[in-house]
């Protein structure tokens, strides 16, 4: 039997840690060792039971994790970190790939990307247990695998009622710059309700793939039409 792969989690907030636990229990592979909800106490975990792997938050009430992540590698310490942060800033990011994390991960926390990036860091693992020696083909492989698929992780899900098949045939409608149509004209193109088109317009505008401005009809009624922005 194959001995998962240890991880730490530092998480100051333990809500948000006892989630990502749970996630980790339903991913085969992993398991979770220790929890930390200070700097202080990542840094006495890391020290005594040096997981492969550590989960870490940047803002905590003493500091951050991208400190603590410099001290990892001043020190030389192997344990590899993904970072899982709200900082949506670039120099965030920027500083956390030249410290060399796995992955950038942004709250809140989904299953799937988390899932995705565990799997990627157990491959990456695995290759490099299999390599004796190096080839350039195997280097390139290696060091692209360390990026989740973009095309697996950075889809937005979609809402309840919102299927991605009617949104395309919907932007198609649209795709002309400048034209105008209301939800019954969209309908009529698309095969649908009324009412469906609207809610498929309105779930596009609140996604700014769409604004919505209010015309008067020739019975001089308002009503909301849709057109692409600019």
């Amino acid at each position: 039997m194959t001995t998962p792969i240890s991880i730490v989690i530092a998480e100051d907030d333990p809500k948000i840690a006892e989630i990502q636990r749970r996630f980790i229990e339903k991913i085969d592979g992993f398991e979770v060792i220790g929890i930390a909800h200070s700097l202080d106490d990542a840094r006495d975990l890391l020290e005594v039971l040096q997981p492969q792997l550590l989960l870490l938050d940047n803002q905590f009430p003493t500091g951050t994790g991208l400190a603590l992540l410099r001290e990892l590698r001043a020190e030389s310490t192997h344990t590899d970190v993904i970072l899982i942060t709200a900082a949506k800033e670039v120099d965030t990011l920027r500083t956390a790939m030249h410290n060399g994390v796995f992955d950038y991960i942004l709250k809140p926390v989904v299953f799937e990307r988390l899932k995705s990036s565990l799997n990627h860091y157990a491959a990456h693992l695995s290759k490099l247990a299999d390599m004796d020696s190096l080839i350039q083909s195997e280097v390139d492989g290696l060091l692209q695998s360390t990026a989740p698929d973009t095309a697996a992780t950075t889809t937005p899900r979609l809402p309840k009622g919102i299927d991605a098949l009617t949104l395309d045939k919907i932007r198609k409608v649209l795709a002309s710059p400048g034209q105008s149509l209301n939800a019954e004209q969209v309908g009529q193109e698309i095969g649908a309700s009324r009412t469906t088109a609207r809610r498929y317009l309105e779930y596009m505008v609140s996604a700014d793939e769409l604004c919505a401005e209010v015309a008067y009809g020739s019975v001089g009624r308002p009503e909301r039409r849709y057109r692409r922005p600019g």
